[in-house]
């Protein structure tokens, strides 16, 4: 594992992994079952970065994101974000943003999957200076 590694809890967690696997093209590395058919822990690798996503444990004051909410996003980085895009919306994605070329410099789009976190698609396609950057948000933030 690497320095930071990202734990998301899930409501369904043996579900999330195979959706994660499916839709996003993850490789599940190994899991910890429980009694009571929830799942402590699935490890899962994007690429070079693993996550490991767990069930929701109420009693311990464990909740995902489909019982409080969430503010995080998770950046997965891909080479093709319109295809990733398109099959996670088919399996069951709601689409909260389609996929465009962004200022900043990547093609980009955003869903949120179906046990509530909120990913972000990209794809680098071209440099752009931080100040060309900073001055395109400014703008768009402007109003």
């Amino acid at each position: 594992m690497g320095t930071l590694t990202p734990h998301l809890v899930v409501a369904g967690a043996a579900a999330a992994a195979k959706w994660y696997v499916d839709a996003l093209g993850a490789v599940e590395e190994g899991r910890i079952p429980v009694p009571g058919g929830r799942l402590m822990q699935v490890a899962l690798r994007f690429g070079d970065t693993t996550m490991m996503i767990a069930d929701e444990f109420p009693e311990m004051g464990v909740l995902g994101p489909k019982s409080l909410g969430s503010p995080v996003a998770l950046h997965l980085a891909t080479d093709d974000v319109d295809a990733t895009f398109e099959r996670a919306v088919a399996m069951g994605a709601t689409a909260k943003g389609e996929p465009a070329d962004m200022f900043w410099g990547e093609r980009f789009a955003q869903i949120v999957d179906p046990f509530g976190h909120r990913w972000n698609l990209a794809r680098h396609i071209r440099d752009v200076p931080p100040d060309k950057i900073a001055a395109a948000a400014w703008k768009a933030f402007s109003g």
